[in-house]
């Protein structure tokens, strides 16, 4: 199969190859002016043939068209709009650098609109997060995070206050591929989620894929958050810093040699750590983000790239006693080539980590727990430009993985725990791709594309076989499979096919329909609804079998007013099968016969989508509704009866808005509503021994109280014509202006009278709901020279 793919995909390029003689192509890299950045999704324009393209990921673009000469306009959000004339008898390579708008004193004048990604794009589903405007609104003690904008997009759902946790269209968290330099995050949380592991200093920007999934995408069911770093200045030496309530950041960036290599490093730390030392208690609670990056430019047709990341949690409490961590390292080196005019390689190779920590120090309970994943992956992404009209995209993914589910040590000679591993279990994951993306007329353009996912557990390792593998009650083994190094345990084959289709109605409306099957083949091992950093993940294999998620998308998108005003209403229906979920009452940490406990079953999920976005203007902002239905039917969960998801919020509203009042201040609000999420109740409990387990009786059976909450910030911002190297900005927020008690989760407890004194005998229960943060005003300075 893969030899067949990659012949048809070479047949078919050289007959368009073949057919291509009598065009020629221009190509280049666009950046900006001022820091050498090359900028993602500029428009690419040729009025007089009405026809364009948009820079790739990398700045890159190409646009094959017949001889002649022509003016080439150069268009991007934020940045003045450049003419450029270019005699095009032969192939041309040209870079351009655009001015920001603040930059240029004369007026310029356009005569054509540029091209309008919103409407003609063939991809639907897909959020681009400003980062300029991000930073404009309130935020939580101070910190800007992606993550907590992500959560207020239509489609996305939040678990609530104080997590990054997000579910999108109907599926669970663990269903969302988050990616930083193309490298994987499998936890994305700070301090349980208060702030997200993105420094948003260093983001040159992120996109939330949620349907239509480009095939070069693969391994979740839901969607894909992908986030790029800065290159770095390589015109001149930046310094940014600041200092906020929650945390204090630093970012330098400058040329190694200019206008050819650069670097950016930048460090953020916490300080809650000197806060609770100053409180003087007994707990502790840290974190830090290190990223880095080094690029170079060899030549126009080489490029490379160097990037880290590395982050880690540490949190204690009773003086040391009882302490936990968690934190993610990656690594990306990859290396960018022009094979000629049309054709754009990327080739990445990857390393990702991520580890958990436990412990309690005491001389007869005491031990340390430890999990871990491992990634290193291979990537070679290439792209075909054949014409205005036509554009491939196909390439090869490797990956391996190594799951370490948990080591158990004990930390005394007196400790009752004993040494104890968890089996480690293996992996590698291969997906092959190709797209054609292809305008068949003026007014319908046909995105096509398929991934053939091949997925191996691998030994060594040992798989038991159960007398029942549904007993987990008294599962009972009666036999054990070995395998050795590199031998196959199981492996699954799926083809995930893909589908996009646009058609224009007009020059600023479009209709948009879009197919994709994504295939999963990891498997998060939680039972609660956010996933946290000691929950582990297992691979497919014996007993688990791959997700499948099949969905489809209609969406009307128009723009208002010259481009102004971004409108869109989508809809949406996604059926998924192999989810994984837990028995009920099962017994999940440190179980032997874990695999006994899976339930594996179907899951659909329904919804509508409607936003509007203003783009531009002093006030910028937008407003979203989702209303959406998830619902879940496994053997085993629920009594087999089908329940809602524990993240089936049906209606939400969200507000955020910027309002530039002068040249010094900027006003944010947020504001978002959403119907209480279910949660699992305990019906009672049960004696065994000196345990008290719950008894559940139904999932997600109880839903909690509405959620909603404003939030309001005010920055101050330098004169732009102030004539100084250095430039400093003050933030106000205020989160939850009018102290909403939302709840982030809901407890069982004897019931009890104001003092705490037990009522009765002791038999009666009340619930009792946790809230996390009131009225929060925080304040941050930052600096930049």
């Amino acid at each position: 199969m893969t030899r067949f793919l990659v012949v048809t995909t070479m047949l078919v390029l050289a007959g368009f190859m073949a057919r291509s003689q009598d065009k020629v192509t221009l190509n280049g890299y666009v950046k900006d002016a001022d820091n050498g950045e090359e900028l993602i999704g500029v428009t690419v324009y040729i009025p007089e043939l009405k026809a364009g393209t948009a820079t790739n990921a990398y700045g890159f673009y190409s646009i094959t068209v017949p001889k002649g000469t022509y003016e080439v306009q150069y268009s991007f959000i934020g940045y003045t709009i450049q003419n450029v004339s270019v005699d095009m008898k032969s192939d041309v390579s040209r870079n351009i650098e655009l001015a920001g708008e603040a930059q240029i004193i004369n007026e310029v004048e356009i005569s054509e609109k540029p091209l309008d990604e919103n409407v003609v794009s063939v991809q639907m589903s897909k959020n681009t997060l400003n980062i300029s405007q991000v930073k404009k609104l309130p935020t939580l003690f101070g910190e800007v995070d992606i993550i907590k904008n992500v959560q207020m997009l239509p489609g996305v759902i939040s678990a609530g206050e104080g997590t990054s946790a997000f579910f999108v269209r109907g599926g669970g968290g663990d269903q969302n591929l988050i990616l930083i330099d193309e490298a994987p995050i499998y936890d994305a949380s700070h301090l349980g989620g208060m702030v997200s592991v993105f420094n948003a200093d260093v983001i040159k920007e992120s996109e939330l894929y949620k349907g239509g999934i480009p095939s070069r995408f693969g391994g979740r069911l839901s969607s894909i958050l992908e986030v790029r770093t800065i290159d770095g200045n390589n015109k001149r030496l930046g310094v940014t810093a600041g200092v906020g309530t929650m945390a204090s950041r630093v970012m330098i960036e400058a040329p190694i040699k200019k206008e050819r290599s650069s670097f950016v490093l930048s460090g953020r730390t916490s300080n809650l750590g000197m806060y609770l030392k100053a409180a003087n208690t007994d707990n502790s609670i840290n974190f830090y983000d290190l990223n880095g990056k080094v690029n170079w430019r060899a030549n126009n047709k080489n490029r490379f790239f160097a990037s880290a990341y590395t982050g880690r949690d540490k949190i204690s409490f009773s003086g040391g006693d009882i302490g936990f961590g968690w934190g993610n390292t990656t690594g990306t080196f990859r290396w960018n080539h022009l094979f000629n005019e049309r054709l754009f390689s990327n080739t990445t190779l990857i390393a990702s980590n991520f580890d958990y920590l436990f412990e309690i120090k005491d001389p007869v309970q005491g031990f340390r727990w430890k999990s871990s994943l491992q990634e290193v992956s291979l990537k070679n992404d290439l792209t075909y430009f054949a014409n205005v009209d036509n554009e491939f995209t196909f390439g090869y993914h490797l990956s391996g993985r190594r799951f370490s589910p948990a080591t158990i040590e004990p930390n005394s000679d007196e400790s009752i725990f004993q040494h104890t591993v968890f089996d480690k279990m293996y992996a590698l994951d291969h997906g092959l791709y190709i797209s054609n993306q292809r305008k068949l007329t003026d007014a319908l353009t046909l995105d096509l594309g398929v991934r053939l996912s091949i997925f191996q557990n691998m030994g060594p390792g040992k798989v038991y076989l159960y007398e029942d593998p549904k007993d987990n009650a008294d599962p009972t083994r009666i036999d054990s499979l070995q395998f050795k190094s590199w031998e196959s345990v199981k492996t699954y084959a799926n083809l995930e096919p893909r589908l996009g289709l646009r058609y224009s109605v007009s020059e600023t409306q479009s209709v948009k329909f879009s197919y994709n099957r994504m295939v999963q083949n990891t498997h998060l091992v939680a039972a609660g609804t956010v996933p946290l950093p000691f929950n582990t993940w297992s691979p497919s294999g014996y007993y688990l079998k791959p997700q499948l998620a099949d969905q489809v998308a209609l969406g009307y998108f128009q723009n208002l007013q010259d481009n102004m005003y971004e409108a869109s209403a989508e809809i949406y229906y996604k059926n998924s099968q192999h989810v994984t979920d837990f028995a009920d009452n099962a017994e999940i940490q440190l179980n032997k016969n874990l695999t006994t406990e899976y339930r594996q079953g179907r899951a659909w999920a329904y919804g509508a989508e409607f936003m509007v976005n203003k783009k531009e203007g002093r006030l910028t902002g937008m407003v979203s509704y989702t209303w959406s239905k998830a619902q879940r039917k496994i053997d085993g969960v629920n009594a087999g009866r089908t329940y809602a998801a524990n993240y089936d919020r049906r209606n939400v509203v969200n507000i955020n808005a910027a309002f530039e009042l002068n040249d010094k201040w900027t006003f944010g609000g947020a504001f978002t509503y959403s119907t209480g999420r279910p949660t699992t109740v305990p019906s009672g409990k049960y004696e065994y021994g000196t345990y008290h387990p719950d008894v559940v009786t139904e999932r997600n059976g109880y839903r909690l109280p509405a959620f909603h909450r404003l939030d309001l910030s005010a920055t101050l911002n330098p004169r732009k014509n102030l004539n100084r190297k250095w430039k400093g900005q003050w933030v106000f927020s205020i989160y939850n202006v009018y102290s909403r008690k939302n709840a982030f989760t809901i407890y069982t407890r004897t019931k009890q009278d104001k003092d705490g004194n037990v009522i009765g005998d002791g038999t009666v229960k009340e619930a009792r709901m946790v809230y996390l943060f009131p009225f929060m005003p925080s304040v941050t300075y930052n600096i930049k020279f």
